[in-house]
């Protein structure tokens, strides 16, 4: 059987640490994470036209996602803070869900990756978008959230779609 790699994070004795990344090169990383909240058909033409009593569904879940992925560091324990050079958040319906899809990206120019940021910025708009929502559709679906693409750094790239995902 061969051996597993071991956890980047946990010692050999089992204790969580904060990884040493003093000696990587800095480079450039970029990820782009999604996520999907499905839906009513009904609740997504609300929030399309505009006419959810909480406001602007989509700008607030942008914004939130952006100011999340600012805050990785303060939400995931070992997580290191990134002077992020871009976070992006995108958010299209799609009818065939019925619902809607975020797309995160976050890119830096450092020693370690960028994941966590586009996972976080992805995962706090779906949650947004459900909390300005659930007055009218709780039963409202948070799914699919996963980086599907990253760039950079020693691993190299990774894309879910060479995975057939």
């Amino acid at each position: 059987m061969a051996d597993k790699p071991a956890l980047s994070h946990i010692t050999a004795t089992g204790e969580a640490h904060m990884v040493d990344v003093g000696a990587k090169a800095d480079t450039e990383r970029t990820a782009i994470a999604e996520g999907c909240v499905v839906m009513q058909p009904e609740t997504l033409r609300m929030i399309l036209d505009g006419n959810a009593k909480k406001g602007d569904v989509l700008g607030t879940a942008r914004i939130a996602g952006i100011m999340a992925a600012k805050k990785a560091h303060e939400l995931i324990p070992l997580c290191h803070p990134l002077l992020l050079t871009k976070v992006s958040v995108d958010i299209e319906p799609e009818d065939t869900l019925p619902g809607l899809r975020v797309t995160a990206l976050a890119r830096v120019t450092g020693k370690t990756g960028v994941e966590m940021e586009a996972l976080t910025a992805a995962s706090v708009a779906c949650l947004t978008i459900y909390d300005m929502a659930k007055a009218v559709d709780r039963a409202m679906t948070i799914t699919g959230i996963r980086v599907v693409e990253k760039t950079g750094g020693k691993s190299g790239p990774f894309s879910a779609a060479d995975r057939g995902d």
